[in-house]
């Protein structure tokens, strides 16, 4: 038999768990089991059983309720109690296997002791998933939980700390978030996780966001404790606002000279003048790295091998396909495994504004001419432009002569940027099978996975083997430790666009990704395209596109054209169309709502 104390109080024996009913012999249980191994004394006892005020007859009740506990034992097939009656009080008898605070504390220990920091984070997470709730939920103790659960509750808070430092460390960054959206909103007070968190934003290439979160915590201290941010939070604030690369987590030193970054891993020093009007909405930074990137083999040593081949001239690589099939995180892995290819440094330059207004060519080349100023001669750079909406945009961005080399990534084809100035081009698709087996292996481990292969295997065939839908179903699973593959895989079919999201961070939802691409679109355009995926099969021809629009074979071609261009369909002339399922779901769900009678475009 096993107590569970960490959750609502219950007994498990075998594969049967019992949630225990709010009653004073649970509460006796649950004051026995928080001194495991130690005399409760019975004024104790009493005490969290009937407060501080206390009947005359406590002490005849309880010893009634440790006979009622005692049967309780007997009725789950406990023959010999672990109840001892000793001078003064009671004792309760148990180790890591009969009870999870005994075994949390154990594994705690355990961690302490590892040198590894990924086999510390290992045993840590093994620790953690023993919580499985608000602790002593059914137990009505307001001794108990006046005491008693405040102290566990910063136990495991210690612990869940201790894991996202580890996960920044090693670059987790993306996997901390998940856990970091909660822990903050759950403990707003908590400085120190949403220092996490807004670190784990930035290393995530998420400035804007980083900002904003550290202003929600700024006006949290202000308004409800009436202090400032502490010293930790505000040199991270600056590092953020100046662009700097943080460096390796556990390297991170407080904070000195102001320094700037140029993206490559070198950093000068900055003016106290520079420092002083720093700028907040700067759409050029340093690439951030990708968590558990797997997948894209071929194409990462495709592109590789074109980014590094010497003595060439400048380089463009347009990385082309739908929305959230992965094309940011290619580029960015890209870039840090040719780095050293670039040492004028790597730098992000975001095409979009966090509102998703394309930026000005004029704009983006002021801040793209900022950046290089301190460049030495010779030197080459990186440069990823990413989200591009148009040619027009970053055609005085690219490269000339020997300076460096570029990564476009879009969602259109851009194919009159290729004409004019040359390039290779990539067109991503979904992943393969094995590749969408690889991302779960990598996020969820390989212990989860392989427990159960073809459930894994299903679940990617749901996700479509889309990467974002793939990312979005493994960051849940995550925070559900004890949630079987084969379960998530039927509650995803049931309603896959409302149940690929997150949400703590509602801009990572299939839904809201796909409808902001629509939105980017001429508004006739996004009509059509909810109209053919609605009502053509998964395959279909030019003639097909001709019957549903409505249009002559040469407006439909131009439609259809014009769509494939935008990643929202696949293949096309003089082949067949495909939707990808999920658009297809998409469109389906939405095209009630907001189509309307096909116009020419």
């Amino acid at each position: 038999m096993r107590f569970q104390l960490l959750g609502p109080l219950s007994i498990t024996d075998g594969s049967d768990t019992v949630v225990l009913q709010p009653s004073k012999p649970t509460i006796l249980l649950a004051s026995l089991l928080l001194h495991a191994n130690s005399v409760v004394s019975a004024d104790y006892l009493q005490r969290t059983m009937w407060g501080e005020e206390q009947p005359a007859t406590s002490r005849a009740a309880l010893q009634t309720c440790v006979l009622r506990l005692r049967r309780l034992f007997t009725k789950h097939g406990v023959t010999e109690t672990p109840i001892e009656a000793v001078p003064g009080g009671y004792r309760i008898t148990a180790g890591p296997r009969h009870l999870d605070l005994i075994g949390f504390r154990e594994e705690v220990r355990r961690a302490e002791e590892t040198a590894d920091p990924e086999s510390e984070l290992h045993v840590l997470k093994g620790a953690l998933s023993l919580w499985e709730g608000s602790v002593l939920a059914n137990v009505r103790s307001d001794v108990l939980h006046r005491d008693e659960v405040p102290r566990l509750v910063e136990e495991r808070l210690r612990i869940l700390e201790r894991a996202c430092d580890l996960k920044l460390r090693l670059g987790r960054c993306g996997e901390a978030l998940v856990e970091l959206w909660s822990a903050s909103r759950a403990h707003p007070g908590h400085e120190r996780f949403r220092e996490q968190l807004i670190e784990a934003l930035y290393r995530t290439g998420r400035q804007t966001e980083a900002l904003a979160e550290y202003r929600l915590v700024k006006d949290y201290l202000h308004d409800e404790l009436g202090v400032d941010p502490s010293p930790a939070l505000r040199r991270l604030e600056m590092a953020i606002l100046r662009g700097e690369d943080l460096g390796p987590a556990e390297d991170r030193q407080p904070a000195g000279p102001a320094y700037v970054s140029n993206g490559g891993g070198g950093q000068q020093e900055q003016s106290p003048a520079a420092t002083a009007a720093p700028a907040p909405k700067a759409m050029v930074g340093p690439v951030a790295t990708v968590h558990s990137f797997t997948g894209r083999a071929a194409e990462c040593a495709a592109l590789r091998e074109r980014l590094t081949a010497p003595g060439q001239d400048p380089v463009t690589l347009l990385v082309s396909g739908a929305p959230g099939i992965g094309k940011t995180a290619l580029a960015r892995h890209l870039a840090h495994q040719v780095k050293d290819a670039f040492p004028a440094g790597l730098f992000m330059v975001r095409m979009v504004a966090p509102d998703g207004t394309p930026r000005s060519p004029e704009d983006a080349a002021a801040e793209v001419s900022a950046a290089l100023r301190e460049r030495v001669p010779g030197e080459r750079a990186l440069l990823l432009l990413d989200d591009v909406v148009d040619a027009e945009q970053v055609r005085q961005l690219l490269p000339a002569g020997t300076e460096g080399a570029a990564v476009v990534t879009s969602r259109r084809g851009l194919a009159g940027l290729v004409a004019t100035h040359g390039g290779w081009v990539l067109r991503l698709g979904t992943f393969s099978e094995e590749e969408s087996y690889a991302l779960l292996l990598a996020v969820l481990g390989a212990e989860r996975v392989e427990a159960e292969p073809e459930a894994a295997r299903s679940l990617a065939e749901a996700c479509g083997h889309h990467p974002l839908a793939l990312r979005i179903m493994s960051a849940r699973l995550l925070t559900r430790p004890a949630l079987r593959l084969a379960d998530s895989v039927s509650w995803l079919a049931e309603d896959p666009l409302a149940r690929l999201s997150l949400a703590d961070s509602p801009e990572l939802s299939v839904h809201r990704v796909l409808g902001g691409a629509l939105d980017r679109l001429d508004p006739r355009l996004a009509d059509a395209f909810l109209k053919v995926a609605a009502q053509i099969p998964d395959h279909f021809t030019a003639e097909d596109g001709v019957r549903v629009l409505g249009m002559s074979p040469a407006e439909a071609d131009d439609v259809l054209d014009r769509l494939a261009d935008a990643g929202l369909l696949e293949e096309g002339p003089p082949g067949p169309y495909r939707v990808h399922e999920l658009l297809r779901v998409y469109a389906r769900r939405t095209a009630p709502y907001r189509s309307r009678p096909i116009q020419k475009v």
